[in-house]
């Protein structure tokens, strides 16, 4: 595999020095491929929060106002980065909260059923936390769960088609008012062509929001000119940030100046007279308006550290290296433990990111105890029910040769 011959190119794991690697059985480093579920810790992370707490000692209150690193705009720090990875404008993205926080805030806004529009729509299988979400918004404008809550199916190849949504919405558009569609598929792996899906949304006339929590440093966006209304995501996956790390928030600028329902906070208040401290809010334009309260410093240092890697490896290097592993993982999976590995993840380069989900085709057991052997051999990948192993590898930190190592284990151990 050759991902060199291309102008900005980097090598698999040409960061794997920048980051910190768990030890695994005999203190030897493990076969780390879970960073679609927690990415490592960056080097830089634990300088960033260690420089903060040291501000915080010798400046205390002051640290709020003290030079360029200063509390009350410290969010802005990782703004232009990640507008970079979400292919937005800096007005349009704000870092705060959990993804769950800012999904219910963008449904707030963004959902407001009228009349016979009143319907939301989702993927069957979507993660639990946003189907919890969409029911409980739905709940709150007494709607019924089993009417306004549509879930698109899967074909018999266990994936989704955007053509199925799109008919979807060409027949009963006019009762939808809301698509929530991830960017990525969480247990199948599959990347979604949501500039087409933004497409069919903008012919229905319908809200378009969505989940990229297995999206964001993992594959190039185009938010902006894609015409998403919003997009929310987690921060602790590929963007390497840590457990609950800060999530981040997407609305486009259409929406800058937004006179619908919000849940407003202080820290969503127009900076120039917030510390007027009136009973009026006056909302922030842009993204920054959806804030609640002040960003949480330390949480979100390691962000920061992170995303400047980003900045320095270009993700759309990042994301031929990619392609390069999950190709070489898939040819050899495929090459040599066909009978036994079912590979469910798209294999069309489009179609797939850093994930791909592996089915034991002796059924259940076989699988679950396949995972339990890989993980007594060090390999940290994840177990998704009824029966998927996940396994990502990251071109920041994972190599050609690890993914080689695997391969040669799993066989070995079938």
């Amino acid at each position: 595999m050759n991902t060199s011959d291309h102008p900005g190119a980097i090598t698999p794991g040409q960061f794997r020095d920048r980051f910190r690697l768990p030890h695994g059985p005999q203190g030897h480093d493990s076969l780390y491929f879970c960073g679609n579920s927690l990415g490592l810790q960056p080097i830089a992370a634990a300088d960033a929060v260690a420089a903060e707490l040291e501000r915080w000692a010798s400046l205390g209150v002051g640290g709020h106002f003290d030079g360029p690193l200063a509390w009350m705009t410290y969010h802005r720090l990782v703004t232009d980065n990640l507008a970079l990875l979400a292919g937005a404008q800096r007005s349009e993205v704000v870092a705060m909260n959990s993804l769950t926080v800012n999904l219910h805030l963008m449904m707030v806004s963004f959902f407001q059923p009228v009349g016979k529009r009143r319907r939301i729509l989702i993927e069957r299988g979507a993660f639990p936390s946003d189907r919890h979400a969409v029911a409980s918004q739905l709940a709150l404008h007494g709607l019924d769960l089993a009417h306004d809550l549509v879930e698109l199916a899967p074909r018999r190849d266990g994936l989704l088609h955007e053509e199925d949504l799109e008919d979807y919405l060409e027949r009963y558009g006019d009762s939808v008012a809301l698509v929530l569609w991830p960017g990525v598929q969480y247990a199948t792996g599959q990347v979604f062509d949501l500039a087409r899906i933004a497409r069919a949304c903008r012919r229905a006339n319908v809200t378009l929001g969505l989940d990229l929590a297995h999206a964001i440093g993992n594959i190039p966006l185009e938010l902006h000119d894609w015409e998403v209304d919003f997009a929310v995501w987690c921060s602790y996956k590929y963007l390497n940030a840590g457990p609950g790390a800060v999530a981040g928030c997407f609305v486009h600028e259409r929406h800058a100046e937004f006179k619908g329902l919000r849940l407003a906070g202080w820290w969503g208040h127009d900076e120039k007279s917030r510390f007027r401290m009136g009973p009026e809010f006056k909302p922030s334009k842009g993204a920054e308006g959806w804030q609640l309260s002040n960003p949480p410093i330390l949480a979100m240092a390691p962000l920061w550290a992170s995303l400047d890697l980003f900045a320095e490896a270009d993700l759309h290097a990042l994301r031929r290296a990619s392609l390069g592993l999950t190709g070489h993982l898939a040819s050899e999976l495929n090459g040599r433990l066909h009978e036994v590995i079912r590979i469910i993840t798209p294999l069309e380069p489009h179609r797939r990111g850093c994930q791909l989900s592996l089915q034991v085709r002796a059924g259940r057991q076989a699988g679950r105890q396949l995972f339990e052997r890989l993980e007594a051999h060090g390999v940290v990948a994840d177990w998704r029910e009824p029966d998927i192993i996940r396994v990502a590898p990251v071109p920041l930190y994972n190599t050609v040769e690890e993914v080689d190592n695997f391969v040669d284990l799993v066989e070995k151990l079938l």
